[in-house]
Parts: C-alpha cells; structure tokens; sequence
C-alpha cells in the first residue's frame, strides 16, 4: 500500500496490564523490549488512567469517551448499546477501513459497533449472565468470579485457552495487515488489536515462564490488613484472599506468571509492527499501545482490579508514529481522551463537526506532537461488584479523590506517596482541600440517581437472563466470518492468477511494496 496523507492507525491493547509492571515504565525485571521500542521513537504519557477499573466498562469507555453514567456501563454485563457512537463510528465517517480483532467484550446483539469487521469471536460471554446483585451485596459471587484458584494454580503450561485466544488474535491481525497491503484501495486503515493477556489466570509457556527465575521476582510492599479502607477489605472478602488466602509462594507465582505473560505480550506487539515494516506500512502508521485498566498483583493484599488504587486503575499509554514528538507526558489524562485523540489524527484537526454526543475527555495529539498543556486532570467512576454503590474518582495533579457513600473518603498526594498509604483526607493541612474535593463530587454526581440506575438496570437484566436460559439458547456471540469458497486456489480462480493475488511484495515489485 502505497503512504497517503491520511495515516494508518493501529490500536494494541493487553488486559489487565499495569505499567508499574513494564520494563518501558521503568520496572527493573520485566522485559518489554518492542514496547520500549515504541516509547523510544514515540510518546509515553506517564499518568494515564482507564475511566472505569473493570473490563467491560473500562473498554465501553474507551470506545465511546464517555463516563459509565452516561451510557449505563455498569459492570462486566451491561448492554453496550448500538445507539451510542465510538470511535470506529467515526473514523468509518472518516474515510477509514475499520477492523477489530480480539477481546473487546461487548455484551448485547451489537457486536461489531461500527467495525467494519470483526476477525475473531470474544473470549468472554455477551450476554448477561455476569450481572451483580447491588441489592444482596454481601454475598460472594460464586460461578463466575475472581478467586484464589488464579493464585494457586499460577505456573507453565503449553496450551491454555488464554494462549489460544491471543494466537488467534495475533495470527489474524497479521495475516489482515498483510491483506490491507494486497488490496488495491488506497483508504487507510484502522485497526484494534486486542489480546488477553497478561489477564490472569497467571499461566505462561515454559519458554516465556523461563524468562526469569523465580528469586528474582520482586513481592509487594508490606501493608497492615486492619488499616485497608472498606473497599479493599470488600474485594478482599469477594476473591477469597481474607478467607482461603495466600502465601509468599502464590504471590512469586503469581507475578511470575504475570511478568512471563507480559512479555508474551509484548512479542505480540514486535510481531504487528514488524508486519507493518515488512508491508511499507509503518512510516505512514500511527500506533497507539494500551491496557482496559491493571493488575493490584498483591499490593494492599489484594488482586486484579475494581478499585482506584494505581496499580489497578493506572494504564500504560504509547504513541508512536508520524507527526509524534519522542518525549514523555506528565498530564493526568484517561482513555475517556482517546475518541478525541483518534479523530484528531485522522482529520488532521479539522474535526469531524457532530459527533452526536457531548464528550467528557480532550484530545492528546497536541501533547502527542510536542505541545504543553495545562489541563492536568481526569475522573474515574465504578459502579460493578464489591460494592453497594457508586465509587467516583477526581486525579488532579498530584492528587487523588475517592468517594464512595458507604465508606471514609480517600485523598493521596500519588507523586509523594506512590503507594498511597497515607490518607490525607483527614489530615488537618489538606482537610479544605478533601472538603472542596466533595463538594466537586456532589456537584458532579448525583450518587443516588445513578444508584436506582444501576438497580434497576440489574433487575432487569436478571430477569432478561433467566428466560433466555430457560430456553433454546441464542447467542449474541460474534461469529467470524470465513468466506471459504473464495480463500486460497478454487476452481472458479484461475490458479496463476490467484497466487500472484496473495503474493505480496508482487513479483517485480521492490521489497517494500513499490514498483521498481
């Protein structure tokens, strides 16, 4: 494919993957070779967030830019409805061909959201089966939830339905950039590469398992379990650490599992821009890295995420590509700036006129390009399991609000106290501030609107749940297509011309993809 003014825009993202657990933020163990590669010819931005600390939600917001309120993404099971525009609406409106491959968990009929395609299934069910209960929330969630089996089975493997996920996904994000190259179509391309890892179960090949030896592994801080705020201590109760629990050998594990499995990961992202070299693609290519939100991996004595704690809620954020400055970004900012970000790019400023709805986030290209910026804040909402009601977060600078109405309000200076053990929301020199950061909350939200939202919403969807289980099943499932009547060689193609079709540089063309 030859460069157009417009350029490509690949999208890579891993699950669950905090960026204190990278070797391109700055971890002393873990190899992240091709991420750094990206973060030494691009942009890191060192204080970006997810909007929403849980798989579902996290990633609706992404696509949408907007906050969990405004579009009901509740929890792992609340419908992504089709009504509402993403970013592949737009960039589709922009001119782009749109492809998705891999994990983005939509829940609902609507499985494509304005992809022009979709190369795989989703690793994760779309109906509702996984909605909490608010009104009996003190029960543990039993069939479908995080426990200590993640912790205690953690180790090598050769196969694992994880790593059978994310070589389907890799295989298919490759094997279609090699197609978009073949094509003879000159419109750029947008594409979301999603994989699983490094998610738990904490499970890696033997040869990424290899990587590092166990004494190495670096274990958690020390933390007292009765000075936890509520919230940890309700997670705690929810994934079973306070009651089957878990030892130093579980935690090195764990993490070994989670540093091998990174660095899978991160192999994956050599292999995409590899292709992109190889196809003449990456010069014309913006590439964008990402997580849906990170991995607690036993800080505070608890695990996975569903909190606002930095290592659950922080995510790794790398640009590189064309018009990118290489440079770090301080500003706080979230996945709630990408949607703004990706049409800046795409239009090169110009906008795209109505978007159809109003967006809570800001573009980041201009930081992405070398600029200054004021703005230095973002905001945070959860409102899935271990809790009863809603949580909200304000990032400011070097500060961080949490509230919740059941529970004391948090406040953490994150520069000075990087593992937020001090809360300072009490503290006599910081109590204006915690005051005003409240009255912004109540001003912001109205918590117990959006908690009879979410009862509802959860009612409903039970009920909905339990009548399609009672019978014939119907799935909203994604099934990929396979046009297989018209793949390789068919006796309807005319054999020489089909092999020239999927040979690619073309026999006589410069190794680059250009006619000599």
């Amino acid at each position: 494919m030859s460069a157009t003014s417009t350029p490509n825009i690949l999208l890579i993202m891993a699950d669950q993957l905090a960026p204190h657990f990278t070797g391109t933020y700055g971890h002393p163990l873990v190899a992240t070779p091709n991420m750094d590669a990206l973060a030494e010819r691009g942009v890191r931005f060192d204080a970006a967030y997810c909007h929403s600390p849980l798989c579902a939600p996290a990633r609706f917001s992404l696509l949408s830019g907007q906050p969990v309120h405004k579009i009901g993404a509740w929890d792992n099971a609340s419908e992504f409805a089709a009504t509402v525009p993403t970013f592949a609406h737009h960039l589709r409106s922009a001119g782009y061909k749109t492809t998705l491959s891999g994990k983005m968990h939509f829940v609902g009929p609507d499985q494509l959201h304005g992809f022009d395609e979709r190369l795989t299934t989703d690793i994760y069910p779309a109906d509702f089966a996984w909605t909490p209960n608010w009104e009996r929330s003190d029960e543990r969630i039993g069939k479908w939830y995080h426990n200590m089996e993640a912790l205690y089975e953690a180790g090598e493997a050769v196969a694992t339905y994880q790593i059978d996920y994310d070589e389907e996904v890799g295989f298919a994000a490759r094997r279609r950039l090699f197609d978009l190259a073949r094509e003879n179509d000159d419109r750029p391309f947008f594409m979301v590469a999603s994989f699983i890892h490094p998610h738990d179960p904490y499970v890696a090949r033997p040869e990424w398992w290899a990587k590092y030896n166990s004494e190495d592994i670096d274990m958690p801080a020390p933390v007292e379990i009765d000075s936890l705020d509520p919230h940890t201590k309700r997670i705690r109760h929810g994934i079973e650490a306070d009651s089957v629990g878990f030892g130093d050998e579980q935690t090195r594990n764990s993490r070994h599992g989670y540093y091998a499995n990174t660095s899978y990961f991160d192999d994956w992202v050599g292999k995409l821009v590899s292709t992109l070299e190889e196809t003449g693609q990456l010069e014309n290519t913006v590439v964008i890295l990402t997580s849906d939100h990170g991995d607690m991996l036993g800080d505070r004595g608890t695990w996975f995420k569903m909190s606002f704690f930095e290592r659950s809620a922080r995510v790794p954020l790398v640009i590189a590509g064309p018009g990118v400055a290489n440079t770090t970004v301080g500003n706080v900012c979230s996945h709630l700036d990408v949607l703004p970000t990706l049409i800046d790019i795409a239009t090169d400023g110009a906008g795209l006129g109505d978007l159809g709805v109003d967006l809570e986030g800001r573009s980041l290209w201009s930081l992405a390009s070398g600029d200054k910026s004021e703005v230095d804040e973002t905001t945070g909402e959860y409102m899935a399991e271990m809790t009863s009601h809603p949580m909200f977060m304000i990032r400011r600078g070097s500060y961080k609000y949490i509230h919740c109405d059941t529970d004391p309000a948090l406040l953490y200076n994150v520069d000075e106290d990087p593992l937020e053990r001090n809360n300072l929301a009490e503290d006599e020199d910081h109590k204006t501030m915690a005051s005003d950061f409240a009255a912004e909350v109540a001003k912001r939200w109205n918590s117990k609107a959006i908690r009879d939202q979410v009862i509802a919403s959860q009612r409903a969807r039970r009920v909905v749940y339990k009548a399609m289980a009672a019978g014939p099943l119907t799935s909203w499932d994604h099934l990929p297509k396979n046009d297989v009547a018209n793949h390789y060689v068919r006796n309807h193609m005319d054999w020489a011309e089909a092999g020239e079709t999927y040979r690619f540089p073309r026999f006589g063309d410069a190794a680059d993809g250009k006619k000599q």
